[in-house]
């Protein structure tokens, strides 16, 4: 399996956990919603969704998705495919939400892996954050000692975008302190990273920040497009 399908099954898995959802929904959400998969197709989608299935983790029903119960049915509309989290994939789920190796740390998988904290104990959270800091704290070191080795070589352009580089990681760094020490304290981390609240954009994938996993649960009322 690749990095990037284990990211997606995960991910498939956290949302379905909420609710059980169709194939167009689930990919809003991952889109939109967790902010972490950009562009990808319905072709990278329904396989992962059918490896699920096969797995046992996933049922497949005909029917409507809950967002749809309301919803006046179409004459001759061809019922959706909802899918479903059984209760091996709820175990599945949660045995993957338990581990903190080095994967966890990296950027896209950090990404997903924080959006789904809400659902996280607090001490693989603290592990996966003190895990995620310490990686970007190695790469900030390489990328001053790669500057300190090459600035006099480099034109004032490649210099600038090599300095918005580590001053993105900086800012990273200062946002998981804050997190980590508003975990250590027990508190909410609502409004913990103010400053940090477009910390990810350069190292840790599309998170654009704070990802509100909560707020992510309610329709959007502006996409009524759904099928």
């Amino acid at each position: 399996m690749s990095r990037r399908s284990g990211i997606l099954e995960f991910a498939v898995l956290g949302l379905l956990r909420e609710s059980p959802m169709h194939g167009y929904e689930l990919r809003k959400r991952l889109n939109t919603s967790l902010g972490v998969f950009r562009a990808f197709s319905y072709g990278t989608l329904y396989p992962c969704l059918k490896t699920l299935v096969a797995n046992g983790w996933l049922i497949e029903e005909s029917g409507s998705a809950p967002e749809d119960a309301l919803a006046a049915p179409l004459a001759g509309r061809r019922a959706k495919i909802v899918y479903r989290l059984t209760a091996e994939g709820k175990d599945h789920f949660e045995e993957l939400l338990s581990q903190t190796g080095p994967d966890a740390y990296e950027d896209e998988h950090f990404a997903a892996r924080f959006a789904f904290f809400g659902q996280t104990s607090r001490d693989v959270r603290m592990r996966v954050l003190e895990g995620r800091r310490s990686r970007l704290e190695e790469r900030l070191e390489k990328m001053r000692a790669s500057l300190a080795r090459t600035r006099e070589r480099l034109d004032d352009y490649t210099l600038e975008l090599q300095r918005h580089g580590m001053e993105s990681v900086e800012r990273e760094v200062r946002w998981l302190n804050e997190l980590i020490e508003s975990e250590r304290a027990g508190r909410d981390i609502k409004g913990s990273a103010s400053e940090g609240s477009a910390q990810q954009d350069s190292t840790s994938g599309e998170t654009g920040g704070l990802p509100r996993h909560r707020d992510s649960t309610r329709p959007d009322p502006s996409d009524d497009t759904a099928t």
